[in-house]
């Protein structure tokens, strides 16, 4: 895998930063997608090149379909895709399940659900040999929320996890014979980040 490119979502902080950096130091080339914070995914490809590895920040609401198939033709011009880490997510305020509206509900699943679904499409279509690919990886965050439930707090949230534990072991099963994975990764992802969005 090395000197391949590797997608990371939501990597302009947090734990998608740090993944950024970690598959970086193991050589490959590294496509930050960030929704809104340009600063920081900047900083992102600056410790990476800093190091002499190489990267790009390219701008992605994984909400919106056109973002997405924009960020894999940014990444196709980078280089050959070899990994992708669904890490970009949305949580809302604490809420109860009779205080949630639609929108809300909507935009929680667009994100966090439809947006890594559409994302592994992109990357089966360039990684998966059926295609013409050489194999890869997937790797999409979940959180344990999805186990938990999250009473009283987002259970829209985590329900979005559940669903994405679902996707992964389903995706897994499907592209296992065509040179690529699909990995689960669960983190304590939602602890002091009510109220904010991940990007």
């Amino acid at each position: 895998m090395d000197d391949r490119v590797a997608i990371i979502t939501g990597g302009s902080r947090g734990i998608g930063r740090a993944t950024a950096i970690a598959a970086a130091n193991r050589g490959f080339r590294i496509c930050v997608g960030y929704a809104s914070n340009q600063a920081a995914a900047k900083s992102v490809v600056s410790d990476i090149e800093a190091k002499n590895g190489k990267a790009i920040a390219v701008k992605c609401d994984v909400g919106n379909e056109g973002d997405i198939v924009a960020l894999f033709r940014a990444a196709d011009e980078f280089g050959k895709l070899g990994a992708l880490i669904n890490n970009a997510g949305i949580v809302g305020p604490t809420s109860r399940v009779d205080e949630m509206s639609a929108e809300r509900i909507q935009r929680m699943m667009a994100v966090n659900v439809t947006g890594s679904i559409l994302c592994a499409r992109e990357a089966v279509k360039r990684m998966s040999t059926r295609h013409g690919g050489s194999g890869g990886v997937i790797i999409n965050l979940s959180s344990v929320a999805a186990k938990l439930g999250s009473p009283n707090t987002y259970v829209d949230y985590a329900a979005s996890k559940g669903a994405i534990d679902s996707f992964t072991i389903g995706l897994g099963y499907e592209v296992a014979g065509e040179g690529s994975r699909g990995d689960p990764a669960r983190a304590d992802r939602h602890r002091n980040s009510r109220q904010r969005r991940r990007t």
